[in-house]
C-alpha cells in the first residue's frame, strides 16, 4: 500500500514537472493523424504538425525548386552516447526532444551528420516547414545576385532596380536597410501581420507587390533603428525577381538549391501572381536544412568544394560597418544581433543562425563549421538556452 502511495506521488511530481503541452491529451493531433488545416495557418496547435510537414503545400499556393540528378552525400557518423552540460545537470538530446515539442534535429559537420532524430511521426522524407528561416535563404541569393553582378551594390536603393517602387517608402530605401530591417516603415510584426498576411499571402487575391507599394507610413528615417518586419524582406524578393528576370524559386534552383546538392524539392508559398512570400514559406528536408547551414559554415561553398556564394558575402552577413550600427549585437536585441537576414548569438559573428517561428533553428558555428537544425511546432518555455547548451557540446566533439 506504502509503495503504491509512494508511486502515485512520484507519477504527480513527475506530470507537475512536465512542460504545459505535455501535460494536454493529444495538444499535436496524434489521435486524428496530424490533421491538416488551411484555416488554422499557425494559431491551433493540434493542426500544426501536419501543416508544417507538408499541409501548407498542399492547401496553399506555392512553387517548386527542384533537386539535381543526384544529392551530395552525407556520411552518417553517430556520436553515441552524446552528452552535454544544462545548469547543474548532464543532459542528452533524448532528454531534450522528450520535454519540447520538436519534430525534428541534426547536427553535422563537414558532411558528416552527428545526430539525426525525427518525432511526432515526422520521416526523412517529409519537407519541414521554415518560417522565417526563409529570410535568410533570401539573404543567399541576394548574395548570389551580387557576386553575379546583377546587383551593383549593397547599397543601392531598390527603386533603381524595381522602378514602380520609385517614390514609395520601400522603393527609397537601400538594401542594406531592407535587409537589416532598418527601413524606418511604421510596421509592428505582432500588431500588422494581421493586415499584411491576408494582403500579401492568404486573402482571395494576395498581392505582395501592391501590398509593398502601399505601406507608406513612416517612423524614422531608414538606417536608424532595427524592427523587424516581413515587408523589407518582400521588397528584396522584388528586387531579386526583376534583376533575374523570373521568380525567386527558378533562381534558387538554378544557382542554390541544386549546386548545393540537395537530395530532394523544396517549395516556397506564393502569392495569386506567383511571387515568392520570402519572409517565410521555405519547406525542405531536415537533412537539406542541414546542407544550407553548411554552405554558411564552409563560407560559401557546396560539399564538392565549389563556390555556391561568394565567401565575401558571407563575411558581408557576419561583419558589422557604420552602416549597420542599429543591428549590432545587443543593440538589435539584448542578447542577439542582426545582419543581412542572419541572426547572431555573438559580437564576433561567428555564431550566425536562421530563425523561424515556432522554434524553427539552423545554428552555425563557423570556427568549428558545426550546424544543428531543428524544427518544433511551438517556442513557448526556456529551450533555447539548453539548445544553445547542446550545440557548444556538439562544438566540442
Amino acid at each position: 500500500m506504502k509503495l503504491q502511495r509512494r508511486a502515485l506521488v512520484c507519477a504527480g511530481l513527475a506530470a507537475a514537472s512536465l512542460p504545459a503541452w505535455a501535460q494536454t491529451d493529444d495538444k499535436w493531433g496524434a489521435l486524428r493523424g496530424y490533421p491538416e488545416s488551411r484555416s488554422s495557418f499557425e494559431r491551433l496547435p493540434e493542426f500544426r504538425v501536419g501543416n508544417y510537414s507538408g499541409g501548407h503545400e498542399r492547401t496553399m499556393r506555392h512553387h517548386v525548386i527542384r533537386a539535381g540528378a543526384r544529392g551530395a552525400a552525407w556520411n552518417d557518423t553517430p556520436v553515441k552516447d552524446f552528452r552535454y552540460r544544462s545548469g547543474l545537470f548532464q543532459k542528452t538530446p533524448d532528454a531534450y526532444l522528450a520535454q519540447w515539442p520538436v519534430t525534428g534535429l541534426l547536427i553535422a559537420r563537414d558532411n558528416n551528420i552527428l545526430l539525426e532524430r525525427y518525432r511526432f511521426g515526422r520521416q526523412p522524407a517529409m519537407r519541414l516547414q521554415s518560417w522565417s528561416m526563409a529570410k535568410s535563404v533570401t539573404s543567399l541569393l541576394l548574395g548570389i545576385c551580387l557576386d553575379r553582378g546583377l546587383i551593383a551594390s549593397f547599397d543601392d536603393m531598390a527603386a533603381r532596380y524595381v522602378p514602380e517602387l520609385a517614390g514609395t517608402l520601400h522603393g527609397e530605401t537601400s538594401l542594406r536597410h531592407l535587409a537589416n530591417m532598418c527601413s524606418g516603415a511604421d510596421v509592428v510584426h505582432a500588431r500588422d501581420n494581421a493586415v499584411l498576411y491576408p494582403g500579401a499571402l492568404l486573402g482571395r487575391d494576395p498581392d505582395i507587390a501592391r501590398t509593398v507599394r502601399g505601406w507608406n507610413r513612416r517612423s524614422e528615417s531608414a538606417g536608424m533603428r532595427f524592427n523587424y518586419n516581413e515587408l523589407a524582406p518582400l521588397t528584396l524578393g522584388m528586387v531579386m525577381r526583376r534583376v533575374t528576370g523570373g521568380s525567386l524559386s527558378a533562381f534558387a534552383e538554378q544557382a542554390l538549391w541544386q549546386p548545393l546538392g540537395a537530395e530532394a524539392p523544396a517549395t516556397w508559398l506564393t502569392d495569386a501572381r506567383g511571387a515568392e512570400f520570402n519572409s517565410i514559406g521555405f519547406a525542405a528536408r531536415l537533412r537539406d536544412w542541414g546542407r544550407l547551414g553548411q554552405l554558411v559554415a564552409q563560407r560559401g561553398r557546396g560539399p564538392d568544394g565549389r563556390v555556391i556564394v561568394s565567401e565575401a558575402w558571407i563575411n558581408e552577413c557576419t561583419a558589422w560597418s557604420e552602416g549597420d550600427a542599429p543591428v549590432l549585437h545587443g543593440r538589435a536585441r539584448l542578447t542577439q544581433g542582426y545582419k543581412a537576414l542572419f541572426w547572431h548569438a555573438r559580437a564576433d559573428g561567428s555564431r550566425p543562425a536562421m530563425h523561424g517561428h515556432h522554434g524553427q533553428r539552423v545554428l552555425i558555428d563557423l570556427p568549428t563549421r558545426t550546424v544543428l537544425v531543428q524544427t518544433a511546432v511551438d517556442q513557448q518555455g526556456p529551450w533555447e538556452h539548453e539548445l544553445h547548451d547542446m550545440f557548444d557540446a556538439a562544438g566540442r566533439i
